[in-house]
């Protein structure tokens, strides 16, 4: 089998981190849609063991933490039973943490919108910080378990709780309510009420959904099959903490965390490969 280029390998990871979707990275890089999902799930794997052995022992002190909606093969009244089952298919969440200070995305998990989802991403945050963290999530019931069960009673814990109104009239499916108000309920600890909020955490879901097309709302851009859906979150997030300028950092997220000491160029992500 011919083995793509260095250069060839860069151009298809650049067209993939500025949202193409595969098609469209197969026509304009010249090689096949299976080429390109082959180099997918490669540098996929690589981005994620990459970032899960280099993002240890962080020492971060404003945690917040999302959820974002997606899906896999079809929407969840159009997936067949038998692949929901077997969560190929349907609502595929992506549950997310990031640092208020660096912009640093630690660690993200991808599954369903329940308890054992935010037990998993929890567990995954506490194995990667050094030291105590103020934490601010949504009003979603699952936190309130798995942030007791791993933290315990160390850590400063807020719930950041949107009220809505109803929908403007003739926008009710895709516009969002509007707020009407905000509540905060102080969990655990003495969290410091300046910097409990979602903002930067929200934000950052925006950017996915401009990044990855996959994300694109109201389109045909979506994934096919749930591992697909995975390697484009770890190149995403490879490339958005080690090799893309937060515009008010100026600098990548992991050289304001202090985890790197240059930006990272494309090719030395491609060159993490095997």
């Amino acid at each position: 089998m011919n083995q793509l280029t260095i250069e060839k390998r860069v151009q298809i990871l650049g067209m993939l981190v500025e949202g193409m979707g595969v098609r469209a990275t197969a026509r304009l890089s010249g090689c096949s849609p299976v080429t390109i999902l082959k180099f997918l799930k490669d540098m996929g794997e690589t981005c994620a063991r990459y970032q899960d052995e280099t993002l240890r022992n962080l020492k971060c002190r404003r945690i917040q933490i999302d959820e974002i909606w997606s899906f896999v093969y079809a929407k969840a009244k159009n997936a067949p039973e038998k692949m929901k089952a077997a969560g190929e298919a349907g609502d595929m969440w992506v549950w997310v943490a990031i640092d208020a200070d660096s912009k640093l995305v630690p660690c993200f998990y991808m599954g369903q919108r329940n308890a054992d989802a935010a037990m998993i991403l929890m567990q995954d945050l506490a194995s990667r910080l050094s030291n105590r963290i103020q934490l601010t999530t949504d009003g979603h019931k699952a936190y309130l378990q798995a942030v007791e069960s791993v933290f315990g009673a160390d850590i400063d814990y807020a719930m950041l709780i949107k009220l809505y109104g109803e929908a403007p009239e003739g926008t009710r499916r895709y516009s969002p309510a509007q707020i009407t108000g905000i509540e905060t309920n102080v969990i655990m600890g003495h969290p410091n009420p300046k910097h409990v909020s979602t903002s930067f955490v929200e934000r950052q879901n925006l950017t996915m959904r401009m990044n990855m097309r996959r994300f694109t709302r109201l389109t045909n851009g979506f994934s096919k099959k749930t591992e697909n859906h995975y390697y484009t979150l770890a190149i995403h997030y490879m490339y958005y903490n080690f090799a893309r300028v937060h515009q008010t950092l100026r600098v990548s997220p992991a050289m304001e965390a202090e985890i790197t000491n240059h930006l990272w160029s494309l090719e030395e992500i491609v060159n993490l490969l095997p």
